[in-house]
C-alpha cells in the first residue's frame, strides 16, 4: 500500500508493437507515461517491459500488433506473452488506432503508412476491413505501393532486381514515397498519376467497408500512418472519396498506443491485483 495507507491504483499499459517502432503508454492514477523504442519481437515484451513501464507490477496490458487478426492469432499472441502482466490482451494494430482516431464511435479509419487498411465499426461494434493483406497482395495506396509503381516507371533492371533481393526491400522501396510525393506536387506527370491511383484506390477499399457495413452519410471517417499523415496525399483521399460517398472527416482523438492503454485501464482487474 502507499504511505497514505490505500491501494495504489493498478498499471494500465498499452502498446502499440509496429513494424518499426513499439510505442507504449503506461497509466496510473490519472498520470501518463510515454516511451518508443525501434520495434523488437512480440516473443521479446516479457523482459522489455519492466523496465520500460514506469515501475511496478503491471496489472493489464494490452499490446496492439500487426499481423494479429483472427481468434486464434490473438490467442497464440497471449501465450507469449504469458507472465508479463496480471491480465494480457493482444488486438491487431489497426483496430487500436480506429479505437483511437474514432473514440470507439462509429465510422472509418483510413491506415496507411508502409503498409496500409482501412477498417470500420458500425454503432453495433461490428467491424468490416478491407485491404491489409501486405505488400505481396495488397497494401494499396501505400507508401510502399506508390514506391513500387514509381519503380516500375523509372527503374533500371539492374535496379530493380538489387532493391528486390534486399533483405530490407519493403522498408527500401517505401522509402520512396516521399520523393514521388515531392514530383507529383512539381507537376512530374508520372508520379501525378502514380499518386492519384494511389489516392483512388485508398478511397476504394473505404467505399467497401462502407457499404458492407450499412454506415449512413455523412460517414465519420479518420486517419493514421505516415503517409496519410502528409496533408496534400491525405487531400487527395478525400476528394477520391467524397466524389463517391459523403463523409465528415475527424482528425484522429487519440494514438494507437493510448487507445490501447486506455483499454487495458478499462479491463484492469480490481485493486490492480
Amino acid at each position: 500500500m502507499s504511505h497514505t495507507g490505500q491501494r495504489p491504483a493498478p498499471l494500465a499499459v498499452g502498446i502499440d508493437l509496429g513494424g518499426t517502432w513499439l510505442r507504449l503508454v503506461a497509466l496510473r492514477d490519472g498520470h501518463v507515461v510515454r516511451g518508443a523504442h525501434r520495434a523488437i519481437p512480440l516473443s521479446k515484451l516479457s523482459k522489455f517491459l519492466p523496465t520500460r513501464s514506469g515501475g511496478g507490477r503491471i496489472a493489464s496490458l494490452v499490446v496492439a500488433s500487426r499481423g494479429v487478426w483472427t481468434p486464434a492469432e490473438r490467442r497464440a499472441a497471449r501465450r507469449r506473452l504469458r507472465g508479463a502482466a496480471a491480465r494480457v490482451e493482444v488486438i491487431s494494430d489497426a483496430e487500436a488506432a480506429l479505437l483511437g482516431a474514432l473514440d470507439a464511435q462509429p465510422g472509418v479509419l483510413v491506415l496507411a503508412g508502409t503498409g496500409s487498411i482501412v477498417l470500420g465499426r458500425d454503432a453495433g461494434g461490428r467491424l468490416a476491413r478491407a485491404g491489409g493483406l501486405g505488400p505481396l497482395l495488397g497494401d494499396e495506396g501505400s507508401a510502399f505501393w506508390l514506391g513500387r509503381e514509381w519503380l516500375r516507371v523509372t527503374a533500371t533492371t539492374a535496379r530493380a532486381r538489387a532493391l528486390a533481393r534486399h533483405p530490407d526491400a519493403v522498408a527500401r522501396v517505401a522509402a520512396l514515397a516521399p520523393r514521388v510525393l515531392a514530383r507529383a506536387r512539381r507537376g512530374d506527370r508520372r508520379a501525378r498519376a502514380i499518386v492519384a491511383a494511389g489516392q483512388a484506390e485508398l478511397a476504394a477499399l473505404a467505399v467497401d467497408v462502407i457499404r458492407r457495413l450499412g454506415l449512413r452519410a455523412p460517414v465519420r471517417v479518420s486517419w493514421s500512418g505516415g503517409l496519410l499523415g502528409h496533408a496534400w496525399y491525405r487531400a487527395g483521399v478525400q476528394r477520391a472519396l467524397a466524389r463517391r460517398i459523403a463523409c465528415r472527416w475527424t482528425a484522429p482523438a487519440a494514438d494507437a498506443a493510448l487507445a490501447a492503454a486506455r483499454l487495458a485501464a478499462r479491463r484492469a482487474p480490481r485493486g490492480g491485483r
